[in-house]
């Protein structure tokens, strides 16, 4: 395995119609992330995931391949499924050397206790959203969505990100944002880790007080057309 930093990025929504994120991606697998002892995904690598055969896809294959490349040179890469691509399964993982991660996970890096979500989990005032995503996590559903052709699955993911576009377009926009009261409610109930997520698309680091502690979230930038994240190292972390 690799030595160095431990890389987390999220929310970079890759699809052919934005290829210069893609070679950002690209670039960083075959740059930066060899450097590092373990690349986290942490949700939305890619903008929607129909099922697994879209690795076969001409646009998609060459991050399938540079995700196979890096994991075979050394460096741990591990993903957490976001609201986009839930539906990435066990080919994908096979195919390019990637670990499936659950949401939420607490894991020590570098030392330090830290509490890794995509961040949807946290958002509970959408209550739109949460009854869409009781009903995709389904697996009944996805069983049934994945029983369809290809072609059929695409056009209704299409349709639904336009729905969703739409339906942004009237929400409040604190109630895209985390929940306060939930946020400290994982924490405390996590031993009060540090907390790393994205989705929201609000990177900042936050200070919580929580029964007499402070803990850090560091909430991961979306990505536009360049590379961003986090990186850890020596038990301090840094943007890049």
């Amino acid at each position: 395995m690799a030595s160095g930093p431990t890389l987390l990025v999220s929310d970079l929504h890759l699809s052919p119609s934005r290829p210069a994120t893609t070679a950002a991606f690209i670039g960083l697998l075959a740059g930066a992330a060899r450097d590092a002892a373990t690349l986290y995904i942490l949700g939305d690598l890619f903008d929607y995931w129909t099922g697994d055969e879209e690795i076969d896809d001409p646009a998609i294959r060459p991050v399938v391949d540079a995700l196979a490349a890096l994991s075979t040179a050394g460096t741990a890469v591990l993903f957490m499924h976001g609201n986009r691509d839930f539906l990435v399964g066990r080919r994908f993982a096979e195919a390019t050397g990637v670990t499936l991660l659950p949401d939420p996970l607490l894991v020590e890096i570098d030392g330090m206790p830290t509490l890794l979500l995509h961040g949807d989990t946290l958002c509970t005032e959408d209550a739109g959203y949460n009854r869409f995503r009781a009903t995709v996590r389904d697996p009944a559903w996805q069983q049934a969505f994945l029983a369809r052709p290809l072609a059929e699955r695409r056009a209704e993911a299409l349709r639904l990100r336009a729905l969703s576009e739409r339906e942004k377009q009237s929400k409040p926009a604190e109630i895209m944002d985390v929940t306060p009261s939930e946020v400290l409610r994982v924490l405390r109930a996590s031993g009060y880790p540090r907390m790393v997520h994205g989705h929201t698309h609000r990177p900042m680091q936050h200070l919580h007080p929580v029964d007499g502690r402070s803990c850090e979230r560091w909430v991961l930038p979306d990505w536009q057309d360049a590379a961003t994240g986090l990186a850890v190292e020596h038990r301090s972390l840094r943007r890049f």
